[in-house]
């Protein structure tokens, strides 16, 4: 009986260890100004292979990304390197994302866009970052248990 009782505490302590998985926001990384969809340039291809190793030691269980060749580019690196799969999701969805993000029970990483990444960080509890720029490349947020964590990816 008392085995049992362990048993069942620690499966309804469960749901609440996923609460505390990180989940990491990163906006695309280095494209040229006034393109609608382009492909990352050099410096945002290096950046993804930096933010492939950053994040390769991470149990990160599904990258997001929208239907953008710029962050479905960014994720690659990862993905490729660790088998993740890589989902899709509507940049108009920001209520979306991050309710998917928050259900995860094994870290997640969003990759989104200069307009998104602020209300998507805000959304998922963290501190609301300053309004992006084009230059603004290169940040990468963790969010874990209402703390917020960023640093800079180097290309």
């Amino acid at each position: 009986m008392r085995i049992l009782l362990l048993l069942l505490a620690s499966l309804t302590a469960l749901p609440a260890l996923a609460k505390d998985q990180p989940i990491y926001v990163t906006r695309h990384y280095d494209t040229p100004a006034g393109e609608r969809d382009p492909d990352l340039l050099p410096a945002g291809k290096a950046r993804a292979e930096r933010l492939g190793k950053l994040l390769a030691g991470k149990r990160i269980a599904t990258i997001y990304v929208t239907d953008y060749r710029r962050t479905r580019q960014t994720a690659a690196p990862l993905a490729t390197r660790r088998g993740i799969p890589v989902e899709t999701y509507d940049p108009r969805d920001t209520s979306g994302i991050v309710a998917r993000a928050k259900a995860a029970t094994r870290p997640v990483l969003i990759v989104g866009h200069s307009n998104t990444v602020p209300d998507i960080v805000e959304q998922l509890g963290g501190t609301r970052p300053a309004e992006l720029a084009h230059e603004d490349f290169g940040d990468l947020w963790t969010l874990r248990g209402g703390k917020t964590g960023r640093v800079k990816v180097a290309p």
